[in-house]
C-alpha cells in the first residue's frame, strides 16, 4: 500500500514533498502517506492501484481512506490495519499449489 501510495504521488501530485508515518494504535497499525502535491481531482477515477491498496485493506480486516492532505492540500491515504497474527486471519479464498 505504501509503495502505491508513493507510485501514485510520483505518478501524478507533482509534489515536492511525501511523508510516509507508521504508528501503533492500540491493537492498530495506522499507515499514512501524505504529498504535497495538487491533490485529487474534483471528481476522481480510482484505478487499479487504489483498488488494490483497498483490497488489500479489507482483506487483512482494515479499511483505507484517501482523501485531502492537511489543510486541504495535497493528498493523504491512510490505512488501519488490525495487529493479529496470520493464523487468527480468516481465509478469503482457496489458494491451490
Amino acid at each position: 500500500m505504501v509503495a502505491e501510495a508513493l507510485t501514485n504521488t510520483a505518478r501524478h501530485a507533482a509534489a515536492a514533498t511525501a511523508r510516509v508515518e507508521l504508528r501503533r494504535e492500540a491493537d492498530d497499525l495506522r499507515v499514512v502517506v501524505e504529498d504535497d502535491g495538487r491533490g485529487m481531482p474534483e471528481t476522481p477515477v480510482p484505478g487499479l492501484g487504489v483498488a488494490s491498496m483497498r483490497a488489500r485493506a479489507r482483506e487483512l480486516g482494515g479499511d483505507l481512506t484517501i482523501g485531502a492532505g492537511a489543510g486541504g492540500a495535497g493528498t493523504r491515504v491512510e490505512a488501519r490495519l488490525p495487529l493479529h497474527t496470520r493464523d487468527q486471519l480468516e481465509p478469503t479464498e482457496e489458494v491451490r499449489a
